[in-house]
């Protein structure tokens, strides 16, 4: 799932190539992507983008008393294409076509249809379930005192640092990166942490995820891959030298996703169960 650094850049990259567009004409050529009816998606004809944002893990196309709010969930790309899409194209979920040929066009890959989107007046984007229960972004990292009481809770920090109700715009991939980073075990509670623990976590938050959308900044032109090369230490490389101690990088398997350590810096020395071997051996 796209996260806060990909969102951000695909927002920035968004908003530079679309912003000033008059919008021709808007389809939803996805049966289920539009989670609003009302104001109708048509109204969108007309209307002048004026920028394209974050929120959390979402994307904010602003057209000024409208907004479309996008969650791309793990498989979804928005981008600005020159040439219009067949309505055909399986992979499309929302098409909002410009003036001339470009469009702002929703995809999707696999044959799920998770991504989704809403067309909502702009004074109440704010007030939406989506947005209302984000808490603050991850970077820049909030303030030391605020940090350390969103942390503290008797959950381990990997689902705690994922939940966007907690802390906005961090998913499974870096969550290994921040954990790693801050030298801090995936399965450690936030309200054990100490405060020179806290503080790690928190400046990796801006060393991490701002290290990334620079990388992004260098490495991507007008056009977002489908695909954005992402700038991974631990996180899918299991079985790797950790690039700091040269110790191998494990992983431990849960039905949906991976989670990456190194034991050596992370765990004090011990391999963590995997929970795709202790199934098999029961």
């Amino acid at each position: 799932m796209p996260e806060l650094p990909e969102v951000e850049i695909t927002a920035r990259r968004l908003s530079r190539g679309a912003a000033g567009a008059t919008i021709e004409s808007a389809l939803a050529p996805g049966m289920v992507t539009m989670k609003t009816f009302d104001p109708p998606l048509e109204t969108l004809a007309g209307r002048t983008i004026e920028g394209v944002r974050r929120a959390g893990k979402m994307l904010v196309v602003d057209t000024g008393e409208l907004v479309v709010l996008v969650h791309l969930m793990s498989a979804g790309r928005l981008q600005l294409w020159d040439a219009r899409a067949s309505l055909r194209d399986r992979a499309s979920r929302l098409l909002i076509r410009l003036e001339g040929t470009k469009e702002l066009r929703l995809r999707e890959f696999g044959t799920q249809q998770r991504a989704w989107a809403k067309l909502l007046p702009a004074e109440a984007l704010e007030a939406d379930e989506a947005v209302v229960t984000l808490g603050p972004d991850a970077f820049p990292a909030p303030a030391a005192e605020e940090f350390g009481r969103l942390l503290d809770q008797p959950r381990h920090l990997h689902p705690l640092l994922r939940d966007q109700r907690t802390i906005a715009g961090i998913g499974r991939s870096w969550v290994d990166e921040l954990l790693w980073t801050a030298r801090l075990s995936p399965f450690q509670t936030g309200s054990e942490l100490d405060d020179d623990a806290r503080e790690r976590l928190r400046v990796a938050c801006d060393e991490v995820l701002g290290g990334a959308l620079e990388h992004y900044e260098q490495a991507i032109g007008d056009t977002i891959p489908d695909k954005l090369p992402m700038p991974l230490q631990v996180h899918r490389r299991a079985g790797e030298a950790c690039p700091r101690c040269g110790a191998t990088i494990q992983a431990i398997h849960f039905k949906d996703y991976v989670m990456c350590y190194c034991p050596e810096e992370q765990t004090g020395g011990r391999v963590l169960k995997d929970r795709r071997l202790s199934r098999l051996l029961k």
